[in-house]
């Protein structure tokens, strides 16, 4: 009999501190198309939910899970949408709902957009919370006429892109697996930041400089830096990759830039990325994709 009434004070307080909106994160990534015969751009969606903002409910003995509804939708200036897909996403099932860390849940999708001027809108919804829910907007051009060299978005990666033999899925590009870290957070135990980006138009066969930085939001001064090189390759995308050590570096905001430059140390691209250091934060242990 107390054991049931533990479990119902258990059960009362999970509720009362879930009441909050679900958290929901958009990481967008622009791609080249390398179907040249079809005009767009590849727009990667990685929407993660945070398993903390949602509701467990038990559904056996010692098993609690929670699930999300997330609707993720690309709009016109007029209102009209491109796409829309919804997807139901349910985080590994705890034996105790007072556990301090409650690993998020992700989905990722790669979408053939026309070049233009769009809104991608993500909708969250806590299936166990009646009226439970939170809508994310983010602004997206895709522009892919461009036939000088130029770098994709820059991905940032909790690590490093691997060409690790794998099955086919939305986390490989160019060969390379790829493993996120949402929203550009790098919290407790993430002393290396690793990125992916690749490189259209590049000059064939030839050397070209990488070298990257971050400095923190607004500041003039490298925080971290770190260089290499890459050979340009003729028909496809060349793809970038690096890292950094962020292990002296203090908590707070940072802005990457990455820049190709040609031999002369001539700028031929550069991208930028924004990240978050908190190494007093717990980091999860990754984000899993729905089954």
């Amino acid at each position: 009999m107390m054991r049931a009434i533990l479990t119902l004070i258990l059960t009362c307080c999970t509720l009362l501190t879930q009441a909050a909106p679900p958290q929901l994160l958009l990481d967008i990534a622009r791609f080249r198309n390398e179907d040249k015969a079809v005009k767009g751009g590849i727009v990667e969606i990685y929407a993660t939910v945070s398993g903390q903002s949602l509701t467990y409910m038990r559904r056996a003995p010692k098993m609690f899970q929670a699930a999300a509804t997330v609707t993720i939708e690309i709009i016109r200036a007029d209102g009209s949408a491109i796409y829309q897909e919804t997807v139901t996403l349910k985080p590994p099932v705890l034996r105790d709902t007072t556990a301090a860390i409650k690993n998020p849940i992700s989905f990722q999708k790669r979408i053939l957009v026309p070049d233009g001027t769009y809104t991608v809108r993500g909708q969250v919804r806590d299936q166990y919370r009646s009226g439970n829910s939170s809508v994310v907007d983010i602004p997206l051009m895709v522009q892919t006429t461009s036939a000088k060299p130029i770098l994709s978005d820059v991905v940032l990666l909790a690590k490093p892109a691997s060409r690790s033999a794998s099955d086919p899925n939305n986390f490989i590009r160019s060969g390379f697996s790829l493993t996120r870290t949402p929203g550009g957070l790098y919290a407790r135990g993430m002393d290396k930041l690793y990125f992916y980006s690749e490189l259209y138009n590049a000059p064939a066969d030839q050397s070209l400089s990488l070298r990257y930085r971050a400095r923190t939001v607004g500041g003039t001064k490298d925080a971290a830096s770190g260089t290499g090189s890459v050979n340009g390759l003729a028909g496809r995308p060349t793809p970038i990759v690096g890292e950094l050590d962020l292990s002296k570096l203090p908590a707070g905001e940072y802005v990457l830039t990455v820049e190709i430059r040609n031999s002369k140390s001539q700028v031929l691209s550069t991208q930028t990325a924004r990240l978050r250091h908190t190494p007093a934060d717990y980091a999860p242990a990754g984000a899993v994709m729905p089954r």
